[in-house]
């Protein structure tokens, strides 16, 4: 044979998928029998299961749960056999599940069924069964199923919620769109090429949020055959929150894993751009304090070019975008070039701090408003117009966002305006981070924290009597000086 074949040194040299413990297969059941041998709750689900693909389930117990007992009156395809189960019930089966006692007894059944033909599951005990059942997500006609080789059915569940959490709020709907396509599509013939624009563009639409159209056959076949892999783009400002990367919602992490093009502040976390689609571009256009960085009129020029041009685009922003993010900019001038634009909120680094510190910013006794400011105007200084009378108010909780180089303009400000030098106050760097650090004392202090934290990351300068006294004071000094932690630490 050729050495360029099917079976030629090239063939034989290509890579072959890893060791499997299992064969990941779904099987079809619609219309066959499965005898279930047991009357738990632990077969009720297995029995809810098989019936729903369509089996017809027959549940051989003495003693069936209720569940069981009210599955079968609900479900006609579910059939009660109150007595013990015996051999002969796996006689034209297309599958057996049970629940045994013991292993012993579970061995016996994967015998018999196995002298039969029919593949063996025994519930929590998979040496004894020859298939196993995963954790499964259900978007008919769409199915994914987990499985950890019975190593670990937490681990499954676990990872079944993070997929929940990444798949499209309407995949159901384009699932089912999906199978109604392909036959107007086939019929028409099309050009592989013609075929492919239309499923790219199908694809598109899976992952944007909005749900099938009725006139959405046509939309995209009309994209298609104009050439066009996508239609008009958008652009989402998207919150990443203050840096811990469980912080970010479900929105958002499912406009990262469906963006082409993802323009991210300097702020962001890169554990959080690890959760992006692979195939995205990242684009950093942060603005870095007191260093060279993107103008604003270019971002948002950027921004209206890349959605112009179709592209699905990520605008990624350290906390909230609508706190201190010049949303406002970006959003006026996206809606006078008529892109489509949303937000997605964000944990703002006040809250996040907060919550890292197990403190109440609001707490009624101390508390009866909270005030959020920036330490940085137009001109990169202190800014002239704030109420200093207000964030002087002692019954006021003050959270100044970009005030790490202004805390000896600040102290001497908050002072001339009556506030208590010896208010309590706090600056914490890289809120809810691996490294966050503290630093507490009063406002009489303030710039010797700084010197004494010497922050090089974003910092939160934080002021109010929640601040002081009893836990809080605890809690708040507890990173005081530390060094960068470990994640996870």
């Amino acid at each position: 044979m050729a050495s360029g074949g099917a079976d030629g040194p090239e063939a034989a040299a290509a890579p072959l998928i890893g060791d499997l413990p299992l064969l990941p297969a779904f099987l079809a059941l619609s219309g066959r029998r499965v005898a279930l041998a047991g009357g738990s709750h632990a077969a009720l689900w297995k029995a809810e299961l098989l019936q729903a693909a369509g089996a017809h389930v027959d549940v051989v117990d003495s003693a069936p749960c209720d569940g069981l007992v009210d599955l079968a009156r609900r479900r006609p395809s579910v059939r009660l056999l109150r007595r013990p189960f015996v051999e002969g019930d796996l006689d034209g089966a297309a599958l057996v599940v049970a629940d045994c006692a013991d292993l012993e007894a579970a061995r016996r059944l994967q015998d018999a069924a196995r002298a039969r033909g029919v593949p063996c599951n025994v519930i929590d005990k998979p040496a004894a069964s020859d298939f196993q059942f995963g954790a499964v997500v259900e978007r008919a006609p769409v199915v994914v199923a987990v499985s950890t080789a019975g190593a670990s059915p937490i681990l499954a569940q676990a990872l079944r919620g993070r997929i929940e959490a990444l798949l499209p709020a309407r995949l159901r709907d384009w699932a089912r769109a999906a199978q109604a396509f392909r036959a107007p599509l086939k019929a028409l013939r099309p050009e592989p090429e013609l075929r492919r624009r239309f499923w790219d563009r199908f694809n598109d639409r899976v992952f944007s949020g909005a749900a099938p159209r009725a006139d959405e056959f046509d939309a995209l076949l009309a994209c298609a055959r104009a050439g066009e892999r996508r239609g008009v783009g958008s652009v989402a400002l998207v919150g990443a929150g203050p840096g811990d990367p469980e912080l970010l919602t479900l929105k958002a992490l499912r406009l990262l894993q469906g963006a082409d093009v993802i323009l991210y502040d300097d702020l962001v976390a890169p554990q959080i751009l690890d959760m992006a689609r692979r195939e995205a571009r990242k684009i950093p256009v942060g603005k870095r304090g007191y260093r060279p960085s993107c103008k604003q009129d270019e971002i948002v020029a950027r921004m209206i070019a890349l959605a112009q041009a179709g592209e699905r685009v990520v605008r990624l922003k350290g906390g909230d975008p609508m706190v201190f993010g010049r949303a406002a900019e970006e959003i006026a001038a996206l809606d006078a070039a008529g892109v489509p634009v949303e937000v997605v909120p964000g944990v703002t680094a006040a809250l996040g701090a907060a919550a890292s510190l197990k403190i109440s910013l609001t707490e009624r006794a101390r508390a009866r408003r909270l005030q959020f400011v920036t330490a940085h105007g137009r001109d990169g200084r202190l800014p002239e117009d704030l109420d200093w009378s207000a964030l002087a108010d002692p019954g006021a909780t003050s959270v100044v966002y970009m005030g790490a180089r202004m805390l000896g303009a600040l102290r001497e400000k908050l002072l001339a305006h009556g506030a208590d030098p010896a208010a309590p106050a706090l600056i914490v760097e890289r809120a809810t981070c691996a490294d966050e650090r503290r630093a507490a004392g009063t406002l009489a202090d303030l710039a010797e924290l700084g010197a004494r934290l010497a922050p090089s990351g974003p910092c939160l300068v934080m002021i109010g009597a929640v601040f002081g006294g009893g836990s809080a004071g605890e809690a708040a000094s507890a990173g005081e000086g530390a060094p960068p932690r470990e994640p996870g630490a």
